[in-house]
C-alpha cells in the first residue's frame, strides 16, 4: 500500500495521523517521517511503524 492510500484510508475512518500515532504509542513526527519517505524504514522503530500502518509487510524470519 502507498502512503497516499494509507492517508486516504485514515481519512475515511475519520482518524488523523496524530490519533493513529497516539493509539499505537509512536511519536507523531516519527509516523510522518515514515509516511513522507524521510525514514526509509529498513529496521528499528521506523520499520515497526511501516509494518503496523500497512506500508510494508512484515519480513519473514530467516530459517
Amino acid at each position: 500500500m502507498t502512503a497516499d492510500k494509507i492517508k486516504a484510508q485514515l481519512r475515511a475512518q475519520g482518524k488523523t495521523l496524530t490519533q493513529w500515532s497516539e493509539e499505537h504509542g509512536y511519536p507523531r513526527s516519527a509516523v510522518y517521517r515514515v509516511l513522507n519517505g524521510v525514514d526509509k524504514a529498513h529496521y528499528g522503530r521506523a520499520h515497526e511503524i511501516a509494518v503496523k500502518i500497512g506500508l510494508k509487510s512484515p519480513e519473514p524470519l530467516a530459517a
